[in-house]
């Protein structure tokens, strides 16, 4: 397993905190150089120098912006000579029924979750393309495969997501550029608990994972080219189960709203005693929402 990545450099979206910089981080430890992009420098700093300044370019950017992103694309080219690895993991989540929530912060999910990335690929790939061929990354979410109440905007952005993901996969079939999609279910990161009372019961039906178990996917995708992976595994299966009988997903509804809510009492009180200060900013969480699936 080690040293999948010596002399690649890779480019993580999303990098200041979570999947990002758990992806980041283990790119780094099998020999790749990381580029971070976010809006948070500092945090981005620190990241850097558990990295090695030598092996991590840092880059505070906001990704819905095609010139910033441009210009990320050429000072990567200049700084390591090479763009190997892209990967789309900033997101935003802002949850609630479509009627709680204001104009702008629909738009900023579908401009984040869904433009963002699609604007990236299509940027990176001259890039690729120079290198010989690469891979791309979009990590999207469970709510991507089975329709989600509660969550309708996003649900949206990462339907389409994926189905941009396995679309240009096939565009590029032969290319030597892969692309793949990972979609992570509820993941337990240190923002998670300043979402956690809009956090529903179904979610919390299945399985958490670990911002470093949806890392492992993600590295995985970027080695193999493996077009999809789903976090946890099981639950991708009855997602999809889901999706292709309606019906018996709300049958089953009430059972695993229960069965959630539970879960989510128990979480609640391991976690409290622990919680961090709910003092992040809105920037702080629309950087890790990649996290909150």
């Amino acid at each position: 397993m080690a040293g999948r990545f010596v002399d690649k450099c890779v480019i993580v979206t999303g990098a200041s905190s979570g999947i990002g910089a758990a992806a980041a981080r283990q790119f780094a430890a099998e020999g790749a150089c990381v580029v971070l992009v976010a809006r948070r420098k500092e945090a981005l700093n620190a990241i850097a120098r558990d990295i090695g300044a030598d092996r991590a370019l840092v880059v505070a950017a906001d990704v819905t912006d095609a010139a910033a992103m441009e210009a990320m694309l050429e000072r990567t080219q200049a700084h390591f000579g090479r763009v190997d690895i892209l990967v789309n993991n900033a997101g935003c989540h802002a949850r609630g029924r479509l009627e709680q929530r204001s104009p702008d912060e629909l738009a900023q999910m579908v401009d984040v979750n869904l433009k963002a990335p699609v604007m990236l690929c299509r940027l990176v790939l001259p890039y690729l393309r120079r290198a010989g061929g690469g891979a791309i990354v979009n990590v999207a979410s469970l709510a991507g495969r089975v329709p989600s109440g509660g969550a309708a905007t996003y649900s949206a952005t990462k339907f389409g997501l994926r189905a941009f993901s396995l679309s240009l996969a096939e565009e590029l079939e032969g290319s030597g550029i892969t692309v793949s999609v990972v979609s992570p279910g509820l993941v337990d990161t240190e923002f998670f608990a300043d979402q956690l009372e809009s956090v529903t019961p179904l979610a919390f039906s299945q399985p958490m994972s670990t911002a470093e178990q949806v890392a492992e996917r993600i590295l995985a995708c970027a080695f193999d080219g493996r077009r999809e992976r789903a976090v946890p595994r099981l639950a991708g299966c009855l997602c999809t189960a889901g999706y292709l009988l309606p019906r018996g997903r709300r049958l089953l509804r009430s059972w695993l709203e229960k069965r959630g809510r539970a879960r989510k009492e128990q979480y609640i009180s391991r976690r409290m005693p622990h919680q961090p200060s709910r003092g992040a900013s809105a920037q702080d969480a629309s950087e890790s929402i990649s996290d909150l699936r």
